[in-house]
């Protein structure tokens, strides 16, 4: 029995309707984590997990057809939710929320969706995406009591170790990395568009290249190209690689154009060459915070430039970034800090999620970037023409430099591995920098549980 959700009134039969969802960020931590200290890490799926919801709203429902009473003038009025409902993935985490409270579990403030229980004894995360959930820690014994708590309220498969979650398949290997894979997704992705069978190519995009409204005709069908370059987003969960050949094609969702199409198809060429790469998590000896960033010249069409970090722990990539910048720099020196802002802040955010899994940082972190100029205003406190109209990033990264809770180092230029999220380097300096993304070639995955 499904509700007709599109007849609801917003105010009278929902008002609240956002539910919150785990990071891809926060997913990547977690894993760092566990592959380093060697955890059990299970899955579980909640079935029909929106019939758990308990409404707040008064809903009244038709009696669906097939199943009228002898009073067919009569309505429903729902207690608890049912899919179709507005406010059912809502309703759904909200329910689940309080359950693993009452089981000792905090939300975090850095995520939501992540739900921590730390004993004098043993450590416990939840991570929740709507109705699959991954639970790891440092007792197995009660990783496995918490599934048999939930399993008791409602019902659920338990999927064992981890192996496939969100559409990306996982493996742990003998030497105990954990290899992240969405070469199904991709290979359902190229037969969609017919495009499986297509010469492979070494990189997304052609060296060099850059994407603009060069007066090319319309492409005839927008929707596949939204629908593709859609699809293609998803798929930089585990492929940072295309990241930055992603962001550029997203810019022209509102008009695609044939120019525009033709890259694309240059994508899906490159990913059919390497549908077997993914991305690896390996055991560190320590779980130190590193970032790199970078940034492009600007587009010469609206003279935006594009920033780029990534974030590791230990020896993992945990977070990257490839966007363009909402303003006009006036120089090179002004658009790689604003770059390295946007890292500071990224790490910031990763400091406190570690600080509420109980991974406190002992050292601060070390950060990287090629350009002088932007490295020697992060330690210099003067205000000089080149940097006296960007006040508020300057400060903010000089802050955090000055009182020791970063630090910022100079990088050649050809070891700068936030490169590829920031422009179409050559062939050969694409292949040399993609390993540094721990992106792999990894071995056949077992797709079991699909």
């Amino acid at each position: 029995m499904v509700a007709q959700g599109f007849s609801q009134r917003p105010g009278l039969d929902y008002n609240e309707t956002f539910s919150p969802v785990i990071k891809p960020a926060t997913i990547r931590t977690i894993l760092s984590i566990t592959v380093t200290r060697k955890w059990d890490t299970r899955q579980v799926d909640i079935n029909n997990a929106f019939l758990n919801g308990t409404i707040q709203e008064e809903v009244y429902m038709q009696q669906p057809e097939g199943f009228a009473s002898a009073n067919s003038h009569l309505v429903y009025k729902l207690k608890k939710s049912i899919y179709g409902l507005k406010q059912a993935p809502r309703a759904w985490f909200s329910k689940l929320a309080s359950s693993l409270i009452s089981f000792g579990f905090k939300p975090t403030r850095c995520d939501t969706s992540l739900f921590v229980h730390a004993t004098p004894k043993f450590i416990t995360y939840i991570l929740v995406y709507v109705n699959d959930i991954i639970i790891t820690g440092s007792s197995t014994s009660a990783v496995q009591y918490v599934i048999s708590k939930l399993h008791s309220l409602y019902p659920l498969k338990d999927l064992d170790t981890l192996h496939f979650f969100l559409g990306i398949e996982a493996k742990y290997t003998t030497t105990g990395a954990l290899l992240l894979s969405q070469s199904k997704y991709i290979t359902d992705l190229l037969a969609k568009v017919n495009m499986h069978n297509a010469k492979p190519i070494k990189t997304p995009l052609a060296p060099g290249s850059k994407l603009h409204m060069d007066g090319t005709n319309a492409f005839s069908d927008p929707t596949l190209y939204r629908f593709v370059v859609g699809a293609l987003q998803y798929a930089t969960i585990t492929r940072p690689d295309i990241a930055y050949a992603v962001n550029k094609l997203c810019q022209f969702m509102h008009n695609p154009l044939e120019s525009y199409w033709k890259v694309t198809k240059r994508v899906l060429r490159y990913l059919n060459g390497t549908v077997d790469h993914g991305l690896a998590f390996y055991p560190s000896q320590h779980l130190f915070i590193t970032g790199y960033s970078d940034s492009d010249w600007a587009d010469s069409f609206d003279m935006r430039f594009t920033s780029g970090f990534c974030v590791y722990l230990g020896n993992n990539l945990v977070s990257w970034l490839a966007k363009k910048q909402q303003s006009v720099s006036r120089s090179s020196t002004e658009v790689e800090f604003r770059s390295l802002a946007a890292l500071v802040a990224e790490i910031k955010w990763l400091q406190s999620l570690l600080t509420e899994l109980h991974n406190v940082q002992t050292k601060p972190p070390l950060l990287w970037c090629d350009n002088q100029g932007a490295v020697m205003i992060t330690a210099n406190p003067v205000l000089h023409s080149k940097s006296k109209h960007f006040e508020l990033d300057l400060w903010f990264v000089r802050e955090k430099a000055a009182n020791g809770e970063i630090i910022v180092k100079h990088i050649p230029s050809q070891f700068q591995v936030a490169d590829l999220l920031t422009k179409a380097p050559s062939s050969n300096t694409f292949l040399s920098l993609r390993p540094k993304l721990n992106v792999h070639q990894l071995p056949t995955l077992s797709l079991r549980g699909m």
